[in-house]
């Protein structure tokens, strides 16, 4: 599985004009399953992504996680993470079948939530507007196959 992590100090979800989830201080994860992943590489993930030390401690050093800070994720699926570019448009074949992808990208929500941490989520396979202001800016990429 690939996610991209973005500290942010609020992200918001809407589809179709609607707001469908929403943050303060936290974590926007944009993720994506890749063909032949499994539950153990989703929960591989959340672990990485809630224990992940990117916010700043009493000293401004980048050495809190998500949970020491008590911050909310908001999650959001998103294939294109699985681009291949080796031309110059883009190809997903590497993406999971779709209902394969949502089970992970459902399981990968479960298991960040139940590590302690208030989920939103975007809606998967939707066409989504995602707002958010980047803290620092901060941003990682994971992915289980660097593991």
């Amino acid at each position: 599985m690939r996610a991209l992590v973005q500290r942010v100090s609020q992200a918001s979800v809407t589809v179709d004009g609607a707001v469908t989830g929403e943050i303060g201080t936290g974590l926007l994860v944009l993720v994506c399953a890749m063909r032949d992943d499994t539950e153990a590489q989703s929960e591989w993930l959340a672990r990485k992504a809630v224990n992940l030390r990117i916010f700043r401690d009493e000293q401004d050093r980048m050495n809190r996680s998500l949970l020491d800070i008590g911050g909310e994720a908001l999650i959001v699926s998103q294939f294109t993470l699985a681009a291949e570019t080796k031309g110059n448009r883009p190809g997903f074949s590497a993406a999971a079948a779709p209902d394969e992808g949502r089970r992970l990208y459902g399981h990968f929500s479960e298991q960040v939530e139940s590590r302690g941490v208030s989920v939103a989520n975007g809606i998967f396979g939707a066409d989504m507007k995602v707002a958010l202001v980047n803290d620092g800016p901060v941003t990682i990429w994971l992915d289980t196959d660097s593991k």
